[in-house]
């Protein structure tokens, strides 16, 4: 006779608290403790631009900054990550003002189908924090990690280096305000000087 009590083959995983900060707010919850940082991002914290690629390292489309050093958050375990400040792709823009890096994918190309590009812009970003003018050379090494297969990478490291010389400017408009004042500049004028 087979009883009606069911006895798991595998042991759930314990449960730990994780607190965090994730794209300047505060996050505290319960996650599996051999749960990756991927997982935990997508579906506790809720920010969906990280995206789940290869699972293996090897594409970038999962890249998030940790402490500002970019990271491949589908082989980081969250738990190593406790008390850390997480920014993921909805982290780089200020409310509905798009940061130079994001502006410039947008404007050279940097992006077609779309799926790579958060992670490029998480890597392009923690490139740019510690280097505000990268020769071409720096910039492709900084995302030979990280695969696309439509744009040619071209207008990538255009991108990057057209948001680089936004960033070594102060980030000034032609007519002298704040680039994050215009959310939304014209179609291919993105007023920058």
């Amino acid at each position: 006779m087979v009883s009606d009590e069911h006895v798991s083959m595998i042991p759930a995983a314990s449960k730990v608290g994780w607190s965090v900060e994730v794209n300047g707010r505060e996050f505290t919850d319960e996650i599996e403790s051999g749960a990756i940082l991927l997982d935990v991002l997508r579906d506790q914290v809720g920010t969906l631009g990280v995206k789940r690629g290869c699972d293996m390292g090897t594409c970038g489309c999962c890249t998030v900054m940790i402490e500002g050093v970019a990271r491949l958050s589908c082989l980081t375990l969250a738990g190593e990550t406790e008390g850390c400040k997480i920014t993921t792709v909805e982290g780089l823009a200020t409310g509905h003002h798009l940061a130079p890096i994001q502006e410039m994918f947008s404007e050279c190309g940097g992006s077609q189908c779309g799926f790579c590009t958060p992670g490029f812009l998480i890597t392009s970003s923690a490139l740019l924090a510690s280097n505000d003018s990268p020769t071409d050379s720096e910039v492709k090494s900084a995302i030979d990690g990280n695969l696309c297969r439509c744009t040619g990478y071209q207008q990538i490291v255009e991108a990057i280096q057209a948001a680089a010389l936004i960033l070594r400017s102060g980030s000034k408009r032609n007519d002298g305000t704040a680039a994050k004042l215009d959310p939304h500049p014209g179609f291919g004028d993105s007023g920058y000087s």
